[in-house]
C-alpha cells in the first residue's frame, strides 16, 4: 500500500510540474510569420488609479510555412519594433494566441519569399 501511495504522490507532483511549465497559448498551435508594420490602432484604457494602459492592435497579412496568406489580428502591450519578424501562434486558422520574435533565418523559405513580395 505504501508503494501505491508513493506512486500516486509522484504522479500528482509530475502532473503539477507539467501544468506549470506548459504554455497552452503555444502548445499545439500552427505557426504563421509576419513582418511587423505600423499599428493599425492604439487603444487606451484608464485604470481606477488613473494610470493609462495602451494596447497596440495590428491587422496584417501573415504567411504560413507553405507561403499561404492568412489575415491576422493581434495585440501587444507595447509598440512592436517595425521590421521585426514574428512567428505567430494561431488556432482556428487566424486566431493569434501568442507570438515570438524570430530571425529571418528561422522562417521557412516559402514564407520568406512571400514576405519579400509583400514589402
Amino acid at each position: 500500500m505504501k508503494k501505491i501511495g508513493a506512486v500516486i504522490i509522484l504522479l500528482v507532483v509530475a502532473a503539477v510540474v507539467v501544468l506549470m511549465t506548459v504554455d497552452f497559448n503555444r502548445f499545439g498551435k500552427d505557426n504563421v510569420y509576419v513582418e511587423v508594420a505600423e499599428p493599425t490602432e492604439v487603444e487606451e484604457d484608464r485604470l481606477d488609479n488613473g494610470e493609462i494602459m495602451e494596447r497596440y492592435r495590428y491587422q496584417q497579412t501573415a504567411f504560413d510555412e507553405q507561403g499561404e496568406a492568412v489575415e491576422v489580428e493581434f495585440t501587444a502591450g507595447k509598440e512592436l519594433r517595425r521590421g521585426a519578424y514574428l512567428m505567430l501562434y494561431v488556432k482556428n486558422e487566424n486566431e493569434v494566441t501568442s507570438y515570438d520574435e524570430v530571425e529571418w533565418e528561422e522562417i521557412t523559405a516559402d514564407a520568406q519569399t512571400e514576405l519579400e513580395e509583400a514589402r
